[in-house]
């Protein structure tokens, strides 16, 4: 009998706040977080939005002295890792050490310190580099402090698949507990990519907004008059435990991780498959891992980046996997609200699932104007929608043809 996965806890950092709390309470009211970038001066540029996390204390997790070590990125993780831990009420000693660990990925890293170093470095040669730079730069980090400040023995890895890194963190650190090479893991996604160079690239490749003058409309999934995604930076970390662990220390259990499917497009290295094939094989493999028929999903959180290609062919995905129930989804992005926060997406969206499932509340896609015809589904348009759902389905897909799917189930006990 496959063993069972649940959610004890969960942590986030986003542009829509620096809690769980303030993420849902923004997700519910349609509260864009996207604005002006205020990190570095965009005059004359093409784009100059993006969806920045403000007023982050990160002192409340990592020591001030200790922070200048490390890049944004995982400051942004050891936050949202270390809320998650107290959602969890889990502490040092409440697990085996040997049998707990973390898998939190990102699609670039510490780009910030990269950046930032190199121009010292042209600046002032050998000597303006930090001997903290590689260790402050490097994607594991962000598993690395985690496991250094939880006595995570266990697993120690992270993913990097672009935009669908989280929800493979995810799938994969079930799958390590499901096996039996795990009792706990940490898991999910970090991403701080607001720097010029990152910013000047995506902008060159046209896959950015230009909607400059409307910040808070610029994304808008599923709207024919969607430009482009908004770039954005955050943090999502979920506890994911086998549900005896969890049982055995009387954890509240907020969500099962039900099944997981992952597939590669083999097609182009940024631009989806024309037949959605990837992306209807990956959520296929989801439900067939949990042992449901499509249409028992009520919920999906969908990738939706607001850009010409992927909204039309996720659609196309769904309605070539669901056929007559893909209309009676409830199917929503919210990167409407957050923007595309890259690595972190999965895990952020994992987590909006989560708590829909939870509280049986489907979250809106906001900006939905003007529906593109050929996206013509239910995608919860402004506001939300009460609706008892058990299972919700977190859908990402990225660069390099890479795609991955969570399926969440409500808990039943």
């Amino acid at each position: 009998m496959k063993k069972r996965i649940v959610v004890t806890g969960l942590g986030i950092v986003s542009p829509l706040g620096n809690d769980l709390s303030a993420n849902w309470d923004a997700v519910l009211n349609g509260k864009s977080g996207i604005g002006i970038i205020s990190r570095f001066n965009t005059e004359g540029w093409p784009t100059r939005i993006a969806g920045e996390v403000r007023d982050f204390n990160y002192s409340k997790y990592v020591d001030p002295k200790e922070a200048r070590r490390f890049d944004r990125v995982h400051l942004f993780a050891v936050a949202a890792g270390a809320m998650a831990m107290e959602a969890a009420n889990l502490s040092v000693g409440d697990y085996d050490p040997f049998r707990a660990g973390a898998d939190i990925g990102s699609g670039i890293g510490g780009f910030e310190s990269i950046c930032s170093t190199y121009a010292d470095f042209l600046k002032g040669g050998i000597r303006k580099v930090s001997p903290f730079f590689i260790p402050g730069a490097i994607i594991n980090m962000a598993s690395g402090l985690l496991s250094i400040r939880y006595q995570l023995k266990g697993p120690n890895l992270s993913v990097v698949t672009a935009c669908a890194t989280g929800t493979h963190a995810i799938g994969d650190s079930a799958k390590l507990i499901e096996r039996g090479d795990a009792d706990v893991m940490l898991a999910g996604g970090t991403e701080s990519p607001l720097t010029e160079v990152a910013v000047a690239g995506f902008a060159n490749m046209k896959a950015l907004s230009r909607r400059n003058d409307e910040p808070e409309r610029a994304s808008r999934p599923f709207d024919k008059d969607r430009d482009g995604f908004v770039m954005g930076e955050g943090a999502g970390v979920l506890v994911l435990e086998s549900l005896e662990h969890a049982l055995k220390r009387n954890a509240v259990i907020l969500a099962e991780v039900s099944g997981y499917g992952l597939t590669g497009d083999a097609y182009h290295i940024t631009a989806p498959d024309e037949t959605a094939s990837g992306a209807r094989r990956a959520m296929e493999m989801a439900l067939k891992d949990a042992g449901i028929a499509p249409e028992e999903v009520g919920y999906i959180n969908a990738h939706g980046t607001s850009t010409p290609y992927n909204d039309r062919l996720e659609t196309l995905a769904i309605k070539d996997l669901f056929k007559q129930h893909a209309k009676k989804l409830f199917i929503s992005s919210t990167k409407s609200m957050t923007g595309h926060t890259l690595g972190a997406a999965g895990a952020i969206e994992a987590i909006y699932s989560i708590m829909a499932l939870k509280n049986g509340i489907i979250p809106p896609t906001i900006n939905l104007d003007n529906p593109d015809p050929e996206c013509d589904l239910n995608y919860v348009p402004h506001k939300p929608v009460k609706a008892d759902i058990k299972y919700a389905l977190s859908n990402s897909f990225g660069f390099g043809g890479t795609n991955g799917c969570v399926l969440f189930k409500k808990y039943e006990g």
